[in-house]
């Protein structure tokens, strides 16, 4: 086969060099016959055009049979080797798939992309190939295939040049943003600060639970109130104070709204709303797929220099701090607050890679518990049984607000039904619902092909592999007929995990790219839930409508008008 790629790319370089010299003396030529008449009339130019546009055409004509020779042979390869097939193809009707892309992008606007996403995959199956915008990719759901992209083939995969390109004026050379060796060190750079002695101090989470609790009540018993607003103004101020050893205190600069104390908006307020300003830029970017860098208007820019700005603030002195020696004092009597951003100082004081590490992490640690807390209280109000059963549970091992103090890592982890409210939210709304990798070489995956859809497929180089997590968690023949349905009971219960290689449920990703923050997340959520439910003795829906809106950009949550909830102290109906 080499032989044959040597054959083709001599014939072609031998096309180019005559077509160039073919150009070279025609242009010659014309341009003595210009210096003559001291004009270009159109004996001269239209031959002229008309050349350059056949030597053009033949030149693209080359290239589309080479590149179609070159795929075949290398697909024949694999058909030999694995006995590789074909898998199904979603075809578009207009050229480069732009009727598909139109659709992806109304359903975006409309906030309904998941679900349709997930009925795709019941007409094509759980694995098509479908080519949008001059690229190939494949779409699957299929627990195998994403096991082998994330595990047994990692090495064959990466995120990708275009997000990459997409994410790196914001998140730089971070986890999220990165590939190979620079997402090795970095990876390596944050791994220990997730140790449980870490993700165990909860003190930072109770203060602004307490702030985010007084600015319910301030409005008054059975008030309506959007909980995924406050939800996302809870974590990005206790994962800021958690990240930089201090909040950018969003929730106070509310409460005092609330109350009339109005002031001007602080540093970190207007870095929240620059942080959630930038996210969409990028998935603008990202769904531009290749073409990402025509999307980079100055709004964006700004945005990005923001964030930086505030992050630097504490990077800066950060380094100053370590450079002095004032981080490695001895430790004072009683326990030491641990702060994230000071211990990484300790392993490197480059500026640019502490401010790509922290805010990487400060999307991970922000946005997906928010997500996951706004959806875990849409669905209990709209499932008073199970949140009956789970207030039970509270009051049992946990008892009422004035216990705050008896929440430990341990207990927290081990409340068995609070854990399957969790894991079942996770499994109807994982709050990343799809990804995407790409491959570095010709590779395979395991299922897909052929007519019964159980042969391994052809990945070529290049293509990008776009599995639905969404899709994954919702498919019946993994979790029953009731699969679309909010049951938290279904965890104490056996499911087929036959053929499935237990990457059927996969809310925090997996294999070497699993979410570092994975059990921080789990309990910090658990802690907000519990304390929620001792503050309030009863919770209502404040919406009525049945269709969910899923608002998906680089993390999914709650869409419309988010989750509206009256918040109840008393205890009467």
């Amino acid at each position: 086969m080499e032989v044959k790629k040597e054959i083709l790319f001599f014939f072609f370089d031998q096309v180019y060099l005559i077509s160039g010299r073919l150009l070279r003396t025609s242009y010659s030529h014309d341009s003595q016959k210009s210096h003559t008449t001291h004009s270009l009339d159109d004996t001269v130019l239209v031959p002229t055009m008309l050349r350059w546009l056949g030597l053009a055409g033949v030149s693209l004509a080359g290239y589309y049979v080479w590149s179609k020779i070159d795929f075949w042979l290398r697909e024949r390869k694999f058909r030999k080797l694995v006995g590789t097939e074909r898998a199904p193809v979603k075809a578009g009707s207009f050229p480069f798939g732009l009727d598909i892309y139109s659709v992806i992008m109304w359903h975006f606007e409309h906030q309904t992309l998941p679900e349709w996403a997930r009925q795709e995959y019941e007409k094509h199956g759980n694995t098509y190939t479908v080519n949008m915008l001059g690229s190939t990719s494949i779409a699957t759901r299929e627990p195998r295939n994403i096991q082998a992209v994330l595990t047994s083939q990692f090495k064959d995969f990466g995120i990708g040049p275009p997000r990459i390109g997409s994410f790196a004026p914001l998140l730089g050379q971070g986890i999220f943003s990165i590939d190979g060796r620079g997402w090795e060190h970095s990876r390596a750079l944050l791994r220990p600060q997730f140790a449980k002695d870490q993700i165990t101090q909860l003190e930072n989470m109770e203060e602004h639970i307490r702030t985010m609790v007084e600015c319910i009540r301030i409005q008054g018993d059975g008030s309506v109130i959007d909980l995924q607003e406050l939800f996302f103004e809870l974590t990005i101020d206790s994962a800021t104070h958690f990240l930089f050893g201090e909040s950018c205190q969003v929730l106070k600069h509310r409460l005092n709204v609330l109350r009339g104390d109005i002031k001007e908006a602080p540093l970190g307020t207007r870095f929240a709303s620059a942080f959630d300003l930038a996210q969409r830029h990028i998935i603008n970017r990202y769904r531009l797929r290749d073409y990402y860098y025509m999307h980079n208007p100055q709004e964006f820019k700004d945005a990005n220099k923001t964030c930086h700005d505030f992050v630097d603030k504490y990077v800066y002195r950060a380094v100053e701090m370590h450079k002095r020696g004032m981080n490695t004092e001895p430790e004072k009597a009683g326990k030491k607050r641990y702060v994230f951003l000071d211990e990484i100082a300790k392993e490197t004081q480059d500026p640019i890679v502490l401010r790509d590490a922290l805010t990487n992490i400060l999307l991970a640690g922000r946005d997906t518990t928010a997500s996951l807390l706004s959806f875990v209280f849409y669905l209990l109000v709209r499932h008073p049984e199970v949140e009956q059963k789970l207030r039970a549970t509270i009051k049992q091992e946990f008892g009422d607000a004035s216990d705050a103090e008896i929440l430990t890592f341990h207990d927290l982890k081990n409340c068995k039904y609070l854990r399957w409210v969790i894991d079942e939210t996770l499994r109807l709304y994982p709050v990343v619902p799809f990804n995407v990798r790409a491959a570095f070489e010709d590779t395979t995956l395991p299922l897909g092909g052929g007519p019964d859809g159980k042969s391994p497929i052809f990945v070529p180089k290049g293509t990008a592999i776009e599995y639905s997590v969404y899709s994954m968690h919702r498919r019946e023949d993994i979790w029953g007929a009731d699969a679309n349905w909010f049951r938290p009971e279904r965890w104490g219960e056996p499911r087929n995990k036959e053929g499935f290689g237990n990457f059927e449920f996969l809310p925090f990703n997996g294999g070497p790219r699993i979410c570092l923050g994975q059990q921080f997340a789990l309990i910090e959520a658990s802690y907000a839930i519990v304390r929620m439910f001792q503050h309030f003795n009863r919770f209502e829906m404040a919406e009525f409508n049945p269709f969910l809106k899923l608002n998906a950009t680089l993390t999914m949550c709650v869409g419309g008008k988010g989750v509206l909830v009256k918040c109840y102290k008393d205890e009467k109906a």
